[in-house]
């Protein structure tokens, strides 16, 4: 399963008004860590209902890139209603991964 695609003109829809969580991963054709990541990140998002999961890439995507300030990828930013709640930047084990972004999202007030 390949990931959705964001960009410029879709982002706030797809992620900003998002009804639930959304991984941002960032990335580029030419990164071997994002081409690494890519599996993945797709099987999270076929396996994962309470995480919707989209992909950026950069090199078409610049505009969005220096909005959010991505310096280095892969970069995955988790958004919960709207705001931006992690930034992390590199790649990473699929059980870092989760447990970051689950850390990240029990952080957020009760209520969303």
């Amino acid at each position: 399963m390949a990931l959705n695609p964001v960009t410029t003109d879709t982002f706030t829809a797809e992620v900003l008004e998002a009804d639930k969580p959304v991984l941002v991963d960032f990335w580029a054709t030419w990164c071997p860590p994002c081409r690494a990541m890519s599996p993945l990140l797709a099987d999270m998002a076929a396996e994962r209902d309470d995480l919707k999961i989209v992909s950026v890439d950069v090199d078409n995507e610049q505009e969005l890139a220096v909005k959010y300030g991505v310096l280095g990828m892969p970069t995955f930013m988790l958004f919960d209603n709207g705001t931006q709640i992690a930034n992390l930047v590199g790649a990473r084990p699929r059980k870092r991964l989760e447990s970051e972004l689950r850390e990240a999202l029990e952080q957020q007030p009760a209520g969303r």
